[in-house]
């Protein structure tokens, strides 16, 4: 299993950053005294929430094709790829918490990089069957 290092590291990075934007939204709380189940009724709390729950929505398609890229293809090309997620979703939180307007550049980065990760486990996994393969 150690073969998979680099894309574990990532997979556990990516995970970081969604507690990390969890414990956002526990201080957008704390800021703006709107106590949980509250979910709207002040900006900041309300972009805190959003960004969360983007990146929930995200996961499971992100680290779903990060892993069968990493089995089909390369493991240190998915994990590459897996940074450039996380640096997208990083730039998608801050530019969304600054102004909701600004979260287009990282929304673009993370939703290619996943796209990219899923196509090319997709066309490998077709390619493999195609030849014979497994």
């Amino acid at each position: 299993m150690m073969h998979y290092s680099w894309t574990a590291i990532v997979t556990i990075v990516a995970l970081l950053v969604y507690i990390g934007l969890g414990l956002q939204v526990a201080k957008a709380r704390g800021t703006s005294g709107i106590e949980a189940p509250a979910m709207t009724g002040h900006p900041i709390l309300e972009r805190a929430v959003r960004v969360h729950i983007n990146t929930l929505e995200w996961l499971p398609i992100f680290l779903a094709a990060l892993w069968l890229f990493a089995l089909y293809w390369n493991e240190k090309v998915a994990a590459g790829l897996g940074v450039v997620w996380i640096i997208g979703r990083l730039l998608y939180s801050s530019g969304y918490m600054a102004d909701p307007a600004k979260r287009s550049t990282g929304f673009l980065i993370q939703s290619l990089t996943t796209l990219v990760l899923l196509l090319g486990a997709l066309g490998k996994i077709v390619y493999t069957m195609a030849i014979g393969g497994a």
